[in-house]
């Protein structure tokens, strides 16, 4: 099992999280300049072995893209060509960033903390990958749910 590496893909810096090897810890990894996002990528890719990347879909509160959407989808073209062997998803990232602060406040952060534009990225980048995770995890327990009926059915 790889791991899931997820992008809070922003016009100035991405934040990066990732999952430990069984897929069951989301963790802040890094943010890095978007500029220097591929650079990030090829290198950590070539060193782990990773089976999915998650990336934030900004939307509008009717659920239409956001803007960013615009800077995000070249992004996208480019890693599929790039790495086809890699699962790409997309994650809905609405509130995250507000999200991620009110951890940074619930986790006892200092003001000055918390203005750290690179913590609040990572932190959301964190979050986007745990609510991919968590979204999986009931998919698949509804699927075994789902299933149950039918097997029963066959017992009789």
């Amino acid at each position: 099992m790889g791991r899931i590496l997820a992008v809070d893909y922003g016009r100035k810096r991405c934040g990066i999280a990732v999952t430990d090897p069984l897929q069951m810890i989301a963790t802040p990894l890094v943010t890095v300049e978007t500029s220097r996002l591929w650079d990030f990528l090829k290198e950590y890719i070539g060193k782990e072995d990773v089976e999915c990347l998650v990336v934030g879909e900004p939307r509008q509160m009717d659920y239409t893209p956001s803007e960013n959407e615009r800077y995000i989808q070249p992004f996208l073209g480019r890693f599929k060509k790039a790495y086809p062997q890699i699962a790409l998803e997309r994650e809905d990232e609405r509130f995250t960033s507000k999200m991620a602060f009110q951890a940074m406040i619930e986790g006892g952060l200092k003001k000055k903390q918390r203005q750290d534009k690179a913590l609040v990225d990572s932190t959301s980048a964190t979050l986007i990958l745990q609510s991919y995770m968590e979204r999986v995890a009931l998919r698949r327990r509804q699927e075994v749910v789902g299933e149950m009926p039918e097997k029963a059915g066959e017992r009789n």
